[in-house]
C-alpha cells in the first residue's frame, strides 16, 4: 500500500489525498490549480538508491500543500536507469492520483508530471526520451527549470 506523508507528519493513503486535494480546491474554488507529481533520487549507498516521489498541489498565486514520501530501492548501476525510476515511480502515483481526480469536473486544475531533467545537465541527452514516456501515458510534462515538483519539493526530503 502506498503512503504519503504531509508536511506535519501524518500519514495518507492515495485516496485520502485525492480528499485533501478536493477539499483544498472547495476552500476557494474560483481559483486556478496546478496538481504535480515529482520524483528525485539520490544515491546514498553501495546497496539502494533513495527515491522521493511528491504530490504538489498550488493553488496559483495563493499558495499550495504537498505530500511525499520516500522509498529505498536496490541501487540502479547508471544515472540513466536511476532516472527511468523516477519517471516510473511519478507516473505509477500519478495514474492512481488521476482515477480520483477524473470526478473533480467543477474545479479548474492542470495536471502534470515533473520530471528531473534538463538540457544544461548530465541527463540533457534523455530529455527527450523520457519526455515522451510521460506523454506516452497521457500526462502533460515539464522539466527543468519548470520542473518544481521533482527539483524543489522532492528534493527537499533526500
Amino acid at each position: 500500500m502506498m503512503h504519503f506523508l504531509s508536511f506535519s507528519g501524518k500519514k495518507f493513503k492515495i485516496n485520502e489525498i485525492a480528499r485533501e486535494l478536493f477539499e483544498f480546491m472547495k476552500e476557494l474554488p474560483n481559483y486556478h490549480y496546478n496538481i504535480v507529481i515529482g520524483t528525485d533520487s539520490e544515491d546514498h549507498n553501495l546497496d539502494y538508491d533513495e527515491f522521493v516521489t511528491a504530490i504538489v498541489i498550488h493553488r496559483v498565486g495563493r499558495g499550495g500543500r504537498y505530500f511525499w514520501r520516500k522509498v529505498h530501492l536496490k541501487k540502479n548501476k547508471t544515472l540513466r536507469e536511476r532516472i527511468y525510476e523516477e519517471v516510473s515511480l511519478s507516473i505509477e502515483v500519478a495514474r492512481k492520483l488521476i482515477n480520483y481526480l477524473k470526478k473533480a469536473n467543477d474545479f479548474n486544475f492542470s495536471f502534470e508530471i515533473h520530471i528531473d531533467v534538463g538540457i544544461n545537465g548530465n541527463t540533457k541527452t534523455m530529455v527527450q526520451e523520457v519526455i515522451g514516456m510521460v506523454k506516452g501515458f497521457g500526462f502533460e510534462v515539464k522539466t527543468k527549470p519548470e520542473a518544481y515538483g521533482a527539483s524543489n519539493v522532492a528534493d527537499r526530503y533526500l
